[in-house]
């Protein structure tokens, strides 16, 4: 797997984990949120985690001051682990996640962000602070931005909501204005001649930096004048460039002010691209179920086969989903058995041989699983949302899938 493809799927994972504990809701303010910056010595963090253990001795709760300070012994503990802060920093979750009052059920999480934290947190209270991860998250996407006039030209890319220019260059195209002793005719042939070759320049540019760019989703072509129609229409761009073209927009600047003007001016065209194309992924998924091809498959157990025998292209995985594999004991009879629930109906599940309630003993985020050994055997991960009816549907048949590579 390529590097890009690696940190895709990075993104992907942390998302997946930023939905689980974003549905965690401590009953009390006992959860802890630390963020360590990239380049942050950890002595100072370890500090920090002192202090704050010496603080949380007079939290009058007795209930809420043990939870408070094991969490934050457990946090001491863990930072003991490393040797230097990670490259991107470090975030730590940590607290007791039992939805049962006076029940202790402590876990921490500590993630190595896909990308450099700049932030420095330490936050105690009944939910996790997410954003900064949040922000992550969303900027997985990359699009590619050519604006244009006569002028000059600057392409660019839109990465989440950050414009970045990649490449600025003026022409010499001159004024439609001639000088001296130039006949109109002669100087209609230069100029256009000088034109052509600006728009060659520019298309050259853009394709040398879009084709290094494997998550490129598309590419959007703007300027003040009629110069981006002729650009787009002509052949300054490359069939395999050109194909990802999804719109070309009126703006009233080129340059930075031009880019950014472009984005907001695109904000439908971009919108649309992500929902289209994701509905054309869940088509071709349900195309295959319903033609009987042998090429989908879906539920846990189906896709788990097909992904340790490598024959799966894509795994489709709900962002909703939320299921998990427990190992369930009965307290009345005795029996117990390995199943497979959503998260939410773990404690509702009921033992098959006198009816009594089973209670969770072990458990395994599936989604962590399935991410995991789609990544061994290089298959693609994409994240379905619920907003559209397509997506809604993928949720409510399980929320887990897969197209498969050939049949198994």
């Amino acid at each position: 797997m390529s590097d890009a493809g690696k940190d895709t799927l990075a993104q992907k994972r942390l998302k997946v984990l930023i939905e689980k504990l974003s549905s965690i809701r401590g009953r009390h303010t006992e959860l802890i949120t630390i963020y360590v910056p990239a380049g942050t010595h950890l002595s100072i963090v370890t500090n920090q985690v002192a202090q704050e253990q010496g603080t949380a001795v007079n939290i009058k709760s007795k209930t809420v001051r043990k939870n408070v300070v094991s969490a934050l012994e457990k946090i001491s503990h863990h930072l003991k682990l490393y040797k230097n802060a990670p490259p991107n920093g470090l975030a730590i979750f940590c607290g007791n996640v039992s939805e049962k009052e006076g029940d202790s059920d402590l876990e921490l999480w500590a993630i190595e962000p896909p990308e450099p934290l700049n932030q420095r947190l330490y936050r105690c209270d009944q939910t996790f602070v997410l954003d900064p991860l949040q922000h992550m998250v969303r900027e997985r996407e990359i699009f590619g931005l050519i604006i244009l006039d006569k002028s000059d030209s600057d392409v660019g890319t839109l990465r989440g909501k950050r414009v970045e220019s990649l490449k600025h260059t003026d022409s010499l195209v001159p004024g439609k204005t001639k000088k001296g002793g130039w006949s109109q005719a002669r100087y209609a042939r230069v100029r256009e001649g000088l034109l052509n070759d600006h728009l060659k320049k520019t298309g050259e540019i853009a394709t040398s930096y879009f084709r290094n760019m494997p998550d490129l989703k598309g590419i959007i072509i703007g300027g003040p004048g009629p110069i981006k129609e002729m650009f787009y229409k002509g052949d300054h761009l490359p069939t395999d460039i050109k194909s990802k073209v999804l719109g070309v927009v009126d703006t009233s600047y080129t340059g930075t002010f031009g880019l950014d003007e472009m984005v907001k001016r695109s904000e439908d065209i971009l919108a649309e691209a992500s929902v289209t194309r994701e509905r054309k992924l869940l088509e071709r998924f349900f195309t295959e179920l319903s033609k009987d091809s042998g090429l989908a498959v879906y539920g846990v157990d189906e896709t788990m086969k097909a992904l340790e025998m490598g024959a799966m292209e894509i795994l489709l995985i709900s962002e909703e989903l939320s299921l998990t594999r427990g190992r369930f004991s009965c307290p009345s009879c005795g029996n117990s058995l390995e199943k497979v629930v959503r998260l939410d109906r773990r404690d509702s599940v009921k033992c098959p041989k006198c009816g009594g309630p089973m209670k969770i003993a072990e458990e395994e985020d599936i989604t962590d699983k399935l991410i995991e050994m789609a990544e061994h055997v290089n298959t693609k991960v994409e994240l379905v949302s619920t907003d559209s009816r397509e997506g809604e549907q993928f949720h409510d048949m399980g929320g887990i899938a897969g197209i498969l590579r050939y049949r198994v």
